[in-house]
């Protein structure tokens, strides 16, 4: 069966998924200070945080059209999924839902699952490449659904931030908190709960000690580690990565380790020296 995946531009996708008509990113729009940028493959990272860190205001994304999501579907393909941030942090599945709805009332015959990641940034790279591995293996679209559903729940995200500046400015962290943090060094072990929500996990005293109390809540968490793929994005920050990918090598056998950097909604939500963990 030929198979289409469209992912949101908060996933990263490798670059040899880039070029390849089964995968498609569909951009969010990102704003600072009234000026708009496409999260696409024109983002220009360092561009954007030197905007971010000049700016007193809080960065915002919007959301792709659901117009926009329904041009994304309308293709040959005979199973399509479509995979966004979490809905607890954007409105970009409601879009994809809204999008699928507009396709099949022209085609009803469409086979569409929009996936909910409950994630962000490489945790819908996971789950495009779990679609893809079950496709490959010649699965039935329903239990292609429904095999990635069970990973998505199963699918644990972490991350660790060297500035809570952003945090703050929209409302994630209150401005005692975070002017307490940045003055103590102290930093949070952040992830998401059940329902894709962000929670405070952990912290330390110290990037170092943090990322070693983020790998450590990883290995004991994590399920059946041998056979799952675990991915590392960063913000501008690949000798932090490494250090995280050395450290799960060493302490848990896993079947695969991949790292990407950030694009646009990332970046946005990491800011610099940001580091992102999903098992």
């Amino acid at each position: 069966m030929s198979y289409k995946v469209v992912i949101d531009s908060c996933g990263e996708l490798p670059a040899s998924y880039q070029e390849d008509p089964r995968f498609e990113s569909v951009p969010l729009t990102l704003s600072v200070d009234g000026e708009d940028i496409i999260d696409d493959d024109t983002f220009d990272q360092k561009s954007f945080l030197a905007k971010v860190a000049a700016s007193p205001n809080c960065p915002k994304s919007s959301c792709p059209s659901p117009e926009r999501y329904k041009d994304a579907y309308d293709c040959p393909a005979e199973h399509i999924y479509a995979i966004t941030l979490s809905a607890e942090l954007s409105g970009s599945y409601n879009s994809a839902m809204l999008g699928r709805q507009l396709l099949l009332e022209e085609q009803p015959e469409k086979k569409i699952h929009v996936f909910n990641s409950r994630s962000a940034s490489i945790g819908e790279t996971l789950i495009a490449l779990k679609i893809q591995e079950l496709e490959e293996a010649g699965l039935a679209f329903e239990k292609v659904v429904a095999q990635t559903e069970a990973y998505i729940r199963g699918q644990i995200t972490y991350f660790i931030l060297e500035n809570l500046e952003t945090m703050r400015k929209n409302g994630r962290m209150g401005r005692v908190k975070a002017l307490v943090a940045s003055a103590l060094n102290i930093k949070p072990v952040l992830g998401s709960n059940d329902e894709g929500a962000i929670v405070q996990r952990d912290q330390a005293r110290g990037m170092n000690k943090a990322l070693v109390k983020m790998v450590n809540l990883a290995i004991s968490e994590g399920v059946d580690l041998e056979k799952k793929t675990v991915a590392i994005s960063h913000c501008n920050c690949p000798e932090r990565a490494q250090i995280v990918k050395e450290a799960i090598l060493e302490k848990a056998k896993v079947r695969d380790v991949i790292v990407l950097d950030t694009a646009g909604v990332s970046s946005m939500y990491a800011n610099d020296g940001g580091i992102i963990l999903v098992i």
